[in-house]
């Protein structure tokens, strides 16, 4: 898939990015879970999309690493669209 194809609250099989910025690490908690999580920013040759780290994706990826999800899953949230692994994606990167 590419940026210009997501779609919010859709699943995303697979996605090739680049991270082109990453935000402050922050701790999270809630009822049902707690850890960290992180706003960054990447980008394919289609655009750029919000993209959201949770926990040790926060201390693996870092600016200008190209990246791949796997069944991801993207979401609005105040009318952006944001991209993360969601429960069940992975998220590795690329050499």
């Amino acid at each position: 898939m590419k940026v210009s194809e997501l779609k919010p609250r859709q699943a995303v099989p697979e996605i090739e990015l680049e991270v082109v910025s990453k935000g402050e690490v922050r701790d999270f908690a809630t009822e049902r879970a707690s850890g960290k999580v992180c706003s960054a920013a990447a980008k394919d040759e289609t655009g750029e999309i919000k993209l959201t780290l949770w926990n040790e994706q926060c201390d693996t990826v870092q600016e200008g690493d190209k990246i791949k999800i796997e069944n991801g899953w993207c979401s609005e949230y105040q009318g952006e669209k944001q991209l993360s692994t969601g429960k069940f994606g992975k998220l590795t990167k690329q050499e």
